[in-house]
């Protein structure tokens, strides 16, 4: 509403109507009688109604029927009997006009060209033939036609030149056009009032359940009433061929559009487009920039009687400047038009407006088109379609290169979020907290009726008992990014939210830890040659450098879930679990023996909070400053400012290694494997240090496993671990666990094995390999396998068969292994 943007709507929709893109025309239009203004198609929305069903309609107090069909008569001329018609709107029926029938109809023939006779105030309407609308099969084969409020009667009353008689206050009240038995009545009202009279004049003939759909105002939640209206349109047709064009154009596409599914959208939108109507009548907004001029020898002083007595300006002086060119030699008075225009239309000139236009400014001429628009996929159409529209029209080309549609935020249960559901959740009580009692606050301060109150207050309870934990901006907003993969709706769970919060304090503490690791005089070295790295810094620098890679190339291609989550996984799963695990002792005690590997740990440390700092930051902006602004610096170096205008990481070629990840791979399946079999003991022992062996069925798994013993034990908590081969007598006491076909664990107990429990978890394992071992074999002997099922498949499927054939051998010799030890004691 400042005067640059109000200067560019008033200067495009002056271009427009000169273009003869705008124009005025009477037409019907949704009406809401709530808000008391026309609405656009688009802000209605649709309810599907299978049966009658009773609704609260706003400004009623008792429920209001829907999905009802009544019948009754109309009395014909010239003693002809009567003709009876159907209707799902009995209110209308004082607005009728005419009686369609079928012009093959042999039941209507005797009618063609007479009159029914309305019943309440005496007025004759003609029948008239029309084979476009009437289906003689459907109903009576007779059709009421109110072309003042219905579209379908609307281009009837057109074809057969009919009276258009409004009979609707603009607050959906009946008018002195109804008659003055029902003026002033509600709408729905005077349905169940037209309906006993019509009980009372005997012409009433009965109602059935009919489905229907109903328009409601997304806005009010008020039944949109069909209304006759003089208004300003633009003529959408050429735009929106361009604005399709230019993203479906196989050949020199302009646009895209971010996720590719909402391109069929696009094009069923603009495809199917209807003339928009621009007019509405609010009290506040930006005025029409026309002028209706009053002749003084009009006939006729109503605003708008005449349509070319309209004069579009910039200006009040411009519009007398042109109507005195247009009305020279006459006396005339201007008046501006009253109704505002459609919000959507100064939005959709944004682009634009913002960058100064229709001013040539050097921020249009540098900016203009941008880049990448974000917005939600609910106003592709209300606000995106029209922005690229006058966009080109207006200035030449599209205004953004890129739209990313995100998904629409819902419920925790999937439901809309509504305030009389009560279920609306605050971003900022989300990030600052709230109790039970605020969220309730807050709805008392709305505008609720009691009822919806209490609706509203039973969801909150039951949503929020406890209300809503203070989870700070970084965790809402990195729950959010990672929800994007949820298609086009985002079912937020605040205790998802409260995770991710956990996290944030997770991370606090692990780079508070990892901080002590690098000592107070700790200076970062120029540069780190990973070749002289330990094993596990080499290991999480290789895999630092995998996540970089897979989090920029997410981010290029707007996977923003797939980004986070490969941050995140980095984060948790390997720099924390891991390596922060794996290094610890080298710090313990200070052993000169490890004086090497611990300076090593620290810079690759330090190297990985950096870089992961930053990989982070933009996903949780907060957190990650504060903390990257405790980093040491190297020495003579400048640092940044603030880590958000640092560089974004980039991968390392020389950090790959895909040897060292191989090992610590299997390595980590040896940890899962004994992990595993901690968790099976009694809850008082399983933080005690244990014995363990692992053996090796081949002589590479025998090695990686000897040479990695530390690694093993450390993120095991083992007391020790012994490496054996096949030839090894295998170790008695123990519980264990096949890893694969190359290894298996065994974790000393104290006690007795209780061997029964043992092969019992051995055989439902077997149970299972057999299970896909003989899926895999029946798979393979099919007729077609070798024919249709490609080499690099079937080689894909041979070793994957070897491969459980061989751990089924392995889990059969652990159970010999058991069932033998279970002998000898």
């Amino acid at each position: 509403m400042d005067e640059k943007r109000s200067l560019a709507v008033t200067e495009a929709f002056v271009r427009l109507h000169k273009d003869g893109v705008i124009y005025r025309d009477l037409r019907l239009v949704n009406w809401d009688c709530v808000l008391r203004t026309a609405i656009s198609d688009i802000e209605v929305d649709y309810i599907d109604i299978k049966e009658r069903t009773p609704l609260r309609v706003p400004g009623y107090e008792k429920l209001v029927e829907f999905g009802v069909l009544t019948s009754f008569a109309y009395p014909l001329e010239e003693g002809l009997g009567e003709i009876i018609v159907a209707t799902t709107r009995v209110e209308t029926m004082l607005g009728d006009t005419a009686i369609a029938v079928h012009p093959d109809d042999a039941r209507y023939s005797h009618l063609h060209g007479k009159f029914a006779i309305h019943p309440f105030n005496g007025r004759k309407f003609p029948i008239v033939c029309d084979a476009v609308l009437v289906d003689m099969n459907f109903g009576t084969g007779a059709v009421k036609i109110t072309p003042a409020h219905d579209p379908n009667d609307f281009e009837v009353g057109k074809r057969h030149n009919l009276e258009f008689i409004n009979i609707f206050t603009d607050d959906g009240k009946i008018n002195s056009n109804g008659g003055a038995e029902f003026a002033g009545m509600p709408r729905f009202e005077a349905r169940v009032a037209l309906t006993e009279a019509l009980k009372k004049k005997g012409l009433y003939k009965g109602d059935k359940n009919n489905e229907m759909r109903l328009g409601i105002c997304s806005r009010s939640n008020d039944v949109v009433e069909p209304l006759i209206k003089p208004q300003w349109y633009v003529n959408c047709k050429n735009m929106a061929r361009e604005a399709l064009d230019a993203v479906i154009d196989s050949t020199n596409p302009k646009m895209e559009i971010i996720p590719k599914q909402y391109v069929a959208e696009w094009k069923r939108w603009l495809e199917n487009i209807r003339d928009w109507c621009i007019s509405r009548q609010l009290w506040w907004g930006h005025r029409v920039p026309a002028w209706y001029a009053v002749l003084k020898d009009d006939e006729l002083k109503e605003l708008g009687v005449y349509n070319d007595h309209w004069v579009v300006a910039r200006n009040e002086e411009e519009a007398k400047e042109k109507a005195s060119r247009i009305f020279a030699g006459k006396t005339f008075d201007l008046y501006q038009d009253p109704d505002v225009l459609d919000t959507w239309f100064s939005s959709g000139l944004f682009p634009l407006s913002v960058l100064g236009w229709p001013d040539d400014t050097k921020d249009l001429r540098a900016f203009y088109s941008t880049s990448v628009l974000e917005t939600g996929h609910d106003i592709l159409f209300f606000w995106v379609a029209r922005m690229v529209m006058l966009g080109m029209k207006l200035g030449g080309d599209v205004p953004f290169g890129k739209v990313y549609l995100h998904p629409m935020i819902r419920d925790a249960h999937g439901r809309k979020m509504s305030k009389s559901l009560g279920n609306v959740i605050d971003p900022l009580e989300v990030i600052n907290g709230i109790e039970l009692k605020g969220l309730h606050k807050r709805l008392e301060e709305g505008n609720l009726d009691q009822k919806e109150l209490e609706t509203a207050k039973e969801g909150q309870t039951k949503d929020f008992p406890d209300g809503i934990p203070e989870c700070g901006s970084d965790a809402l907003r990195f729950a959010l990014v990672s929800y994007t993969a949820q298609s086009d709706k985002i079912n937020l769970d605040i205790q998802r939210v409260v995770g991710y919060r956990q996290w944030c304090n997770k991370l606090w503490n692990a780079i508070r830890f990892a901080m002590t690791k690098l000592g107070e005089d700790y200076i970062p070295p120029e540069e780190i040659i990973p070749a002289t790295l330990p094993f596990s810094c080499k290991w999480i620098l290789s895999a630092l450098n995998k996540a970089i890679s897979k989090t920029v190339v997410s981010l290029d291609s707007y996977e923003f879930s797939d980004a986070a989550t490969a941050v995140y996984s980095w984060w948790q799963f390997q720099l924390c679990d891991v390596f922060i695990e794996v290094i610890k002792p080298y710090f313990a005690g200070n052993d000169p023996a490890y004086a090497s590997e611990r300076k090593h740990a620290q810079d690759t440390l330090w190297l990985c909070l950096d870089n992961g700092l930053r990989l982070l930051h933009p996903f949780m902006p907060f957190v990650t400053e504060e903390l990257w602004q405790r980093l040491p610096s190297k020495k003579d170096s400048v640092r940044k400012e603030s880590i958000v205008i640092s560089e974004y990481p980039s991968a390392v070629e020389s950090w790959n290694n895909d040897v060292v990840e191989l090992e610590m791979d299997m390595i980590e399946s040896v940890v899962k494997s004994l992990r595993s079999l901690r968790s099976q003991l009694a809850p008082n022992e399983r933080y005690e240090r244990r014995a363990a062996f692992v053996v090796c069925r081949t002589d590479d798994a025998c090695h990686i496993i000897k040479k990695h013993e530390l690694e093993v034990s450390t993120l095991a908590t083992l007391s020790s671990l012994d490496v054996l081969s096949e030839k090894d007598d295998a170790p008695v006491g123990c519980i264990l666990d096949v890893v694969n076909e190359s290894l298996s664990t065994f974790l000393k107990l104290k006690g007795i094995v209780n061997v029964e429990a043992e092969l019992e978890k051995l055989n439902k394992k077997m149970e299972e390999l057999q299970k896909q071992c003989d899926g895999l074999k029946k798979k393979r002997s099919a007729p077609s396998y070798q024919e249709k099922v490609p080499v690099h498949i079937r080689e894909v499927d041979e070793a994957k068969l070897a491969s459980l054939l061989q751990e089924l051998l392995s889990f059969k010799e652990a159970r010999e292994h058991l069932e033998r030890e279970n002998r000898e004691t």
